[in-house]
């Protein structure tokens, strides 16, 4: 039977916060599910994922109790809380299974493989003068080919190739239903200079066998391939780590970009256009831009990045793959706490730092004053229709609101001195429509205002000394650049109450 080790995650939230996610049962769906995650909430940014089912609170086994007592346990546990949860792939396989969920003594898991089993492994081959070195083999009667006839200290031989490696996938094509004749016409129509193996010694095809277990490239170990990321451990300096972060034209992912000399960034080892992996071990692939800026923001005055080259990326690509099974095998060389000692470890407390504290006395709105040009103010003012709310959208570029700072997703709190934090779309495009020809909005993005209404601050800019707007005709309405086309209304359910959508589906926001 496979091993289980649920990912044990602490939540800490601020007075006035929520922790960022809802608390859902759901019909044709076992257990108490993660939903609807708030991009930058603590649960997000914590590394809780949509669809994880959660097995523990406070060293409390949850899954069979009724959902209406696990929101009271969440709720009891006030501003610190600890989950030990499973994703959906794991749980539903665990339940197929009949596994014991509730006992502590299941087998800790590394890579999805019971901890200290067997791995494949993953060899990159640069052919040689003399080639790469190996030879395929295959047996009437058995499943795939093995290598054969390595050459002593050849190239398969130093990237980690054994005799009588099964081969499961070559580049990242599982092979193992291929007859002998296509493997090797493979391996000759993949051109160039080099190979990508995916391989199973014979100790480990017989483990995987026995557990009736997939071989996947998900589960091996990477300790062979000579391209490797990069774990950049930073210490913050006076001027910040000393790099910026940016999103490329045409190119996926989060890239670093104008290294500081001498800064911690440089010192560390970052190098111009590498690509950001993850962030203190939490995978950013999947993350917009501002979520994986808020995410380092948040790591306080340390940071640790893991970082791949473009030849360490375009490898790993090739064997579909994460660079993240690198961090996981390098940081897990000093395995952690096992799952019975974790359920034994204290609860996490939350202590600020200097850093924190310096870092919410920064906490500020922005005031943005302009002039309208001829083609207007340069922005949208976006707002759903019937919900209170405004923020903005399309800064044009080199226009009035750009130049005087104004950012997409900008939170509007203020038009002209007038709070319209509770006004509707209406009211506040009206406010603009009669500034005339210059206009005062106080605006924060979205990290800051949450985290200031969060602790109960009041947001206002002082009253500007000059004397009162003058009244002029409306505005067009192409100047005030509204959003023709608004979204329909959202609903969401308070804080504190539940909702259904039927008798079967039950969510809680946390």
């Amino acid at each position: 039977m496979a091993g289980y080790k649920p990912r044990v995650i602490a939540l800490t939230k601020r007075q006035g916060q929520t922790f960022g996610f809802f608390l859902r049962v759901e019909q044709g769906e076992e257990g108490h599910l993660i939903r609807c995650l708030e991009m930058g909430g603590p649960a997000e940014l914590a590394g809780l994922k949509d669809g994880d089912r959660i097995l523990r609170i406070n060293k409390t086994y949850v899954d069979n109790m009724d959902h209406s007592e696990v929101v009271e346990l969440v709720k009891e546990s006030g501003a610190t809380v600890t989950f030990h949860v499973l994703d959906k792939a794991a749980y539903n396989q665990a339940k197929a299974e009949g596994v014991d969920l509730a006992d502590p003594q299941a087998k800790q898991t590394v890579n999805g493989v019971a901890g200290h089993s067997p791995k494949p492994k993953l060899c990159y081959l640069v052919k040689g003068s003399a080639g790469y070195g190996f030879s395929l083999r295959s047996v009437n009667g058995e499943q795939g080919v093995s290598m054969t006839d390595l050459s002593p200290g050849g190239v398969a031989e130093k990237a980690g190739v054994k005799l009588h490696d099964r081969v499961v996938e070559v580049n990242g094509e599982n092979v193992e239903n291929l007859s002998h004749d296509n493997i090797v016409e493979m391996i000759k129509a993949a051109g160039g200079n080099s190979i990508l193996f995916l391989l199973v010694d014979e100790e480990t095809d017989r483990h995987y066998k026995s557990q009736r277990m997939v071989l996947t490239a998900q589960h091996a170990t990477v300790r062979h391939l000579q391209q490797k990321p990069r774990i950049a451990d930073m210490k913050k300096g006076s001027d910040g780590y000393g790099y910026f972060l940016r999103v490329e034209p045409n190119m996926a992912g989060h890239f670093i970009k104008d290294i500081d000399g001498g800064s911690p960034a440089e010192k560390a080892g970052l190098k111009d256009m590498d690509r950001l992996v993850a962030v203190d071990g939490q995978d950013v692939d999947d993350c917009s831009h501002q979520q994986v800026v808020e995410r380092i923001r948040q790591s306080g005055s340390k940071c640790c990045l893991l970082v791949v080259d473009a030849e360490t990326d375009k490898l790993y690509k090739l064997g579909g793959v994460s660079p993240i099974l690198f961090w996981e095998e390098m940081r897990g060389s000093v395995l952690p706490p096992s799952y019975p000692e974790a359920l034994a470890a204290p609860p996490p407390v939350y202590v600020s730092t200097p850093a924190d504290k310096q870092e919410e006395v920064e906490l500020k709105p922005k005031l943005c004053k302009m002039d309208k040009s001829p083609a207007g103010y340069g922005f949208h003012l976006n707002g759903i229709q019937g919900v209170c709310g405004q923020y903005i959208k399309e800064v044009v570029k080199g226009g009035a609101a750009d130049r005087e700072g104004l950012e997409d997703g900008h939170f509007v709190i203020e038009v002209n001195g007038v709070n319209v934090e509770q006004s509707t779309h209406e009211e506040a495009v009206a406010l603009i429509r009669n500034s005339g020809s210059s206009l005062v909005l106080l605006v924060a993005d979205k990290a800051t205002y949450e985290q200031l209404k969060a602790r109960g601050t009041a947001i206002a800019a002082r009253p500007p000394r000059a004397s009162p707007v003058p009244k002029h005709q409306p505005a067009a309405l192409e100047e005030v650049i509204e959003e023709a086309e608004r979204e329909e209304p959202r609903q969401e359910s308070p804080s504190v109450s539940s909702s259904s959508s039927s008798d079967e589906e039950i969510d809680e926001r946390l």
